[in-house]
């Protein structure tokens, strides 16, 4: 799932019920917050997998000495 279809989910999830019941029978989300935890860890794991350590090293040297 993208970044923009995970938000999209639980932007629609928040707008509804977090429980149905019917004829058929019932139906229950899960929390926000599970949500919201979730996609802070798959966040977290993508990030964990990128290449690097998220920070830029280089090497400064003062100009015009010898």
């Amino acid at each position: 799932m993208s970044d923009d279809a995970i938000e999209q989910a639980i932007e629609q999830n928040a707008a509804g019920p977090k429980r149905v019941t019917g004829d058929a029978g019932s139906v229950e989300q899960h929390s926000l917050k599970d949500q919201i935890d979730a996609d802070r860890y798959l966040a977290a794991k993508k990030a964990a997998a990128g290449k690097g350590l998220g920070i830029k090293l280089t090497k400064i040297s003062p100009g015009g000495t010898v």
